[in-house]
């Protein structure tokens, strides 16, 4: 096997995370933020850290070196959700601008602990333009889907585009507005791939034509249940080919992704993952897999 930065669904071995005693410093900060940020309820720090122990520890079972960031100014809760400021390439990370405006410390703290744990860093999103890593995922290792929404512009894409270079087909996907723009709606919201051939998607909110690309490409999709949204069935870490965790609380989903061979590991999300509305892929920035 070869290293690769380019791929969603190879062996993961390298991933960086933020425990919630450096996202969620204080009481008072989890009472100053949780409602301004739009979250669906106040996280509680203690059962938070728990929370992201058992995921920590699922993920040590499968090998993979966990790297966490420590406290850095000029963030907030958000920063737990570690995958969104950076996307990462075989050149080397690139630093998003994030379309959320509480959110534009992030790529900075990021950049700062790459350069001290030797990551290097291929360029940053700057100006008008806006990216963030949920929005980003890989196909294959030379197609890359970047949703464009209201987290992500065209001018974010254009930059993209030319820090990756020609070799790479980036390919735009349009969001739909959904629940407008406060919500967290990601492309990863809709869409996890699970092997080069096999997808979690939530069809209702996916364009005619990006489903359609998606089977032409080969995938076979899995339609997560519709009332399993809410508890983010659709956001699934592979942590290898046909391997994946996700936050319990969504059975039909889990029953069709092993219905389909595909081995189901679960942790309890409902502080760190269903509050934030952010799913075990915006948990974690993979730096390093195996394909």
């Amino acid at each position: 096997m070869a290293i690769s930065f380019q791929s969603d669904i190879g062996v993961l071995r390298r991933v960086v995370m933020k425990h919630p005693e450096d996202a969620f410093l204080s009481e008072e900060l989890l009472d100053l933020e949780w409602e301004k940020l739009n979250y669906m309820g106040r996280p509680d720090r203690r059962e938070a850290q728990k929370e992201f122990i058992q995921l920590m520890e699922l993920l040590q079972k499968f090998g993979i070196e966990i790297i966490t960031l420590p406290q850095a100014k000029y963030v907030g809760l958000d920063s737990i959700y570690t995958r969104d400021a950076s996307v990462v390439t075989d050149k080397g990370a690139i630093l998003c601008n994030m379309g959320k405006k509480e959110r534009k410390g992030e790529p900075e703290a990021q950049n700062i602990f790459y350069k001290d744990s030797g990551v290097s860093v291929l360029g940053k999103i700057v100006g008008n333009g806006t990216i963030e890593g949920g929005d980003v995922t890989w196909l294959d290792p030379h197609t890359l889907a970047v949703g464009l929404g209201y987290r992500t512009n065209d001018e974010g894409i254009r930059q993209l585009k030319a820090l990756i270079g020609p070799e790479v087909d980036v390919i735009p996907v349009a969001l739909p507005h959904f629940r407008g723009p406060k919500d967290v709606l990601h492309l990863m919201s809709i869409l996890s791939p699970i092997d080069k051939d096999l997808a979690v998607v939530y069809s209702p909110l996916m364009s005619v034509s990006f489903r359609k690309l998606l089977i032409a490409k080969g995938f076979d999709l899995i339609d997560i249940s519709e009332e399993e949204y809410d508890s983010l069935a659709s956001n699934v870490l592979a942590v290898a080919p046909r391997v994946c965790v996700m936050a319990e609380g969504s059975p039909k989903t889990k029953k069709r992704l092993e219905d389909h061979g595909v081995e189901v590991e679960i942790f309890s999300g409902a502080e760190i993952c269903l509050k934030g509305t952010g799913g075990p892929t915006c948990l974690t920035r993979p730096l390093e897999r195996e394909i």
